[in-house]
């Protein structure tokens, strides 16, 4: 089993950057792939970011290349979400997940492992 806790979530302005936390305990948090999803009112659950067991692979949702940019530590059990640019659309609660496998997805029923979310909310 692993545990997660993601922090960092906050009221911020468009244009502004934030950063997101994912902290992890339990298994061996180095072997497996870890991903942020996110779910905005009404909508379903999305695609934002993955990245593989020793951080060599990412891959980001179209919606977020270029702004955000997943990064992990494997010494701290902690995983990240950098977000620049930020927009309104981005608002969301913010899932971090990890899956019982060393390498990238994209879908949500793929990830084993899930966090409580954090709420990001973008103002105009």
């Amino acid at each position: 089993q692993v545990q997660l806790v993601e922090s960092g979530g906050r009221l911020v302005q468009a244009g502004d950057s934030l950063r997101v936390s994912c902290a992890a305990s339990g298994r061996t948090f180095s072997n497996i792939a870890m991903g942020w999803f996110r779910q905005a009112p009404g909508k379903e659950r999305e695609f934002v970011a993955t990245i593989s067991w020793r951080g060599g692979r990412t891959n980001y949702a179209d919606s977020v290349k270029g702004r955000f940019t997943i990064s992990r530590d494997n010494a701290k059990n902690t995983v990240y979400l950098q977000m620049n640019s930020l927009k309104p659309e981005d608002t969301a609660v913010y899932y971090c997940a990890g899956r019982s496998s060393m390498f990238t997805a994209t879908m949500p029923h793929e990830y084993d492992y899930w966090g409580q979310g954090t709420q990001v909310t973008v103002s105009s």
